[in-house]
């Protein structure tokens, strides 16, 4: 730990209660985490509170006299706090992985090179426990967050390319409506079928149960289970090997395999997600997302005012998608949420387009 200077600058001490704030701030994230959390999750986010703590000492030590009152913390972290008190979610994971990568201790001659590893660590170990929450979310999230974009720049397509003809506003509502309810019943079925497909693709792979039933009956000297091995995978040497301490302990064949270990109802893709919750998260989400572009036909705008409107909503629609998309992927939420505007406004321009053409080759 480095020794305060004598007679520390104004600038500094403004810049080492910053850092004393931030490390409560922190610190108390990840205690109220660490309450809604049980066991090896549990233990892990009380370890991270304990080197904040650390890093809190540090700048109160440098501080001496000067610690004076409480810094008011950064408004990023406050929010943090909030939605830990209130959540607990992933979002909060995800957020602190960004915070911990953004550290400023590397650069900082005050900070110690222990504070400046830990904050690197600290990115990793918060990158592993949103690792668990993304997982558990991958399958649902993505259904979702695709039925939500398809239903945005689809329906906006739709809306103004017909809109772009000339036909009556009835005409264009009348056209988004069941654009709505045949993108979403048509999301919501395909998604069913192509997890369940994935799943049941995968599960044949897995090895039969009962296989193992047979195992006493097997030929020790021709040692067929080696075949079973190297179909896995492994060298004929490892494969005669390990199917000799298979047959010789009469263990079951899967051996160290996960479908040892699985429970009941386990098939071991759960990262894949449900048919049933995937096709239900499609079916809305596209659902919420194809409501926008009609909205202001509701309302009676008509014309270029209505295109101009349904643009508007849902250029911001897709801006709110693509952050919490670069959020829970812990990248930057700007650069993911103008990547969603981009396509989305690139797409609906060429159904435009292409609706005046066909309006102008109709008239």
């Amino acid at each position: 730990m480095s020794a305060a200077p004598r007679n520390p600058t104004p600038a500094e001490i403004r810049r080492w209660r910053q850092y004393l704030a931030d490390e409560r701030a922190e610190a108390a994230v990840y205690e109220e985490l660490a309450s809604k959390r049980s066991g090896e999750e549990r233990a892990i986010l009380l370890g991270l509170v304990e080197a904040e703590r650390r890093h809190e000492a540090h700048w109160v030590t440098l501080l001496g006299e000067n610690v004076g009152l409480p810094t008011r913390t950064k408004m990023r972290t406050r929010m943090l706090a909030f939605l830990a008190r209130r959540f607990g979610s992933i979002f909060v994971l995800a957020l602190m992985q960004q915070a911990e990568a953004r550290s400023p201790y590397g650069t900082d001659d005050d900070a110690t090179d222990a504070m400046a590893a830990d904050e690197q660590i600290h990115e990793e170990v918060v990158r592993g426990l949103a690792a668990r929450g993304r997982t558990r979310l991958s399958g649902t999230f993505r259904a979702a967050v695709f039925g939500a974009n398809d239903g945005l720049v689809s329906n906006l397509a739709l809306v103004i390319g017909m809109a772009a003809t000339g036909v009556s506003n009835s005409i264009v509502l009348a056209a988004g409506i069941a654009g709505l309810l045949a993108g979403a019943l048509s999301m919501g079925a395909g998604e069913f079928v192509s997890v369940r497909s994935q799943r049941e693709l995968l599960s044949s792979t897995l090895p039969n149960p009962e296989t193992t039933k047979v195992l006493p009956n097997l030929d020790a000297e021709a040692n067929e289970l080696a075949l079973v091995y190297r179909a896995r995978g492994m060298t004929e040497e490892d494969a005669e090997s390990h199917a000799r301490e298979r047959l010789y302990g009469l263990e079951c064949i899967h051996g160290e395999d996960d479908t040892a270990r699985r429970t009941p109802g386990d098939d071991g893709h759960s990262a894949i997600g449900s048919a049933w919750s995937a096709a239900a998260s499609s079916f809305c989400f596209f659902s919420s997302g194809a409501i926008i572009p009609v909205i202001p036909l509701f309302f009676g705008a008509t014309g270029l005012v209505a295109i101009i409107i349904s643009a508007i909503l849902v250029g911001i629609a897709l801006l709110m998608t693509g952050a919490i998309v670069g959020v829970l992927s812990g990248a930057s939420p700007w650069k993911r949420a103008l990547r969603q505007l981009g396509i989305g406004y690139g797409a609906a321009l060429v159904t435009y387009l292409l609706g005046l053409l066909f309006g102008t080759s109709v008239g």
